[in-house]
């Protein structure tokens, strides 16, 4: 992949964004960047899998849609809550062996849901494999975007974040038809296993750009800026750019409806199609592909409309935004069950992931260096608190008062406002490229 061929002058605000020259080779970068996808594809087939399990849990401890839905919404919660601090430890310890020591905890988190003999015991498991994600997410990307150059994050990281989407569709998919001939604690057993391998195989990763090393040479290796010390300089950092913080609310607000059909479109299915489990996971799992495809492809495309112009990065998630409203909430209101409705869903789908890959890459582009990983868990935490850990959670109680088709049709409106809120970072985000390039600059000439 490389920048693409355009017949015009380059953006200035791009260009002035900071260096695109990577510190490793292209090959080593990209060995990286699958074994993190390959932890990463653990992560989301351990913490999207136990939708398979719905249909037994509920039968087997008569638990209500609002209890099922808890037990995703506990992951984003911890995951929120955890973010920032792990993340922080990764800029200051180890990014590499965060990831490490991550992977393993929600591995062993995995593994306790399979034995657990009680709604209480697993809602705590849960918990804890959220712990585990907390700190991979953040070091991982922060990992990948110093080995990367910046013309080409959005896509790295979107490619990476489409690890979610096809981990949900192997859980979903795998986990539904291992279900149906095992119990449902063998199945969640089976899959908990991976993630250790993977953890251990990590710790011969070299990161180029050690917190270790920036400590020592006061900069973060190839970027040239200082990086904030101390908790509240952090803190004013990840928020001192109007962009970042635009862009924080804007991708969780999309993530609310991302985080919806996740979880609730197999049981959806279920009843309106009248599919058995299986079949409704294997359904489902395309619309689930469809939005990994969004985040991959939306994301380059991002990268590109970006290099034509900075704001455009941020511009074309706003659209598709939109666009998956005016796809999905007619699709559940008003579209009666069949390929029509089937075809709504799934191009839906497929646009409302268009802001998982460019809003972390944005608010990277906008912070200094030093504090990468903490501004992927600043991003994390936004996203999961009020998006990845609202959409299962207030779809499952509007369910229980509304009906699961109104619940679905209802929380697309919040596309809505992730275009407006994106459409306003657009608007600031060229300004926010320039006083970052400007704040390094000093630092690059020394």
């Amino acid at each position: 992949m490389g920048t693409p061929s355009l017949h015009q002058e380059p953006d200035p605000d791009v260009e002035a964004s900071g260096p695109s020259t990577p510190p490793v080779s292209r090959r080593y970068a990209w060995y990286v960047f699958t074994l993190a996808f390959a932890l990463a594809l653990t992560d989301f087939i351990d913490r999207q899998i136990i939708v398979s399990a719905f249909p037994y849990l509920k039968s087997e401890w008569d638990l209500s849609d609002t209890q099922l839905g808890a037990l995703v919404s506990v992951v984003s919660v911890t995951v929120a809550l955890g973010a920032l601090p792990l993340a922080r430890l990764a800029d200051r310890w180890s990014r590499v062996k965060s990831i490490s020591l991550m992977g393993s905890v929600w591995s062993l988190a995995a593994l306790g849901c399979a034995v657990s003999t009680s709604y209480a015991q697993l809602f705590a498991a849960r918990a804890a494999l959220g712990v585990g994600e907390a700190g991979y997410g953040p070091a991982g990307g922060a990992l990948l975007a110093g080995m990367f150059p910046q013309r080409l994050r959005a896509t790295i990281i979107g490619a990476l974040q489409a690890a979610g989407p096809l981990g949900a569709v192997i859980g979903v998919v795998c986990g539904s038809l291992m279900m149906s001939h095992f119990s449902w604690r063998m199945t969640l057993a089976v899959f908990a296993a991976p993630g250790l391998l993977l953890a251990l195989m990590f710790l011969r990763v070299r990161d180029p750009h050690a917190p270790s090393r920036a400590r020592a040479t006061g900069a973060d290796a190839g970027d040239g800026a200082a990086p904030p010390v101390g908790l509240r300089a952090v803190t004013a950092e990840l928020f001192r750019s109007r962009t970042a913080v635009a862009t924080y609310l804007g991708g969780a607000l999309q993530l609310v409806v991302l985080s919806t059909l996740f979880a609730w479109l197999p049981s959806y299915l279920a009843q309106a199609y009248g599919y058995t489990h299986t079949r409704a996971g294997a359904v489902a799992a395309v619309a689930i592909i469809a939005s990994a495809l969004g985040t991959v492809v939306l994301g380059n495309l991002a990268d590109r409309a970006g290099a034509v112009r900075s704001r455009n990065k941020l511009l074309l998630p706003a659209v598709l935004a939109l666009l998956a409203l005016a796809l999905l909430t007619p699709a559940f209101a008003w579209v009666p069950a069949g390929p029509l409705q089937l075809s709504l869903i799934v191009a839906g789908a497929f646009c409302v992931a268009s802001a998982v890959g460019p809003v972390p890459a944005v608010v990277i582009d906008v912070v200094d260096p030093g504090v990468r990983a903490s501004a992927i868990g600043m991003v994390a935490l936004v996203n999961n608190l009020f998006g990845l850990a609202v959409g299962p959670l207030l779809t499952g109680w509007l369910s229980d008062n509304h009906g699961l088709p109104a619940a679905l049709a209802v929380t697309p409106l919040c596309c809505a406002g992730a275009a407006a809120v994106l459409w306003y970072a657009s608007r600031t985000y060229a300004e926010d490229l320039r006083r970052q390039a400007d704040r390094a600059q000093p630092a690059a000439t020394l």
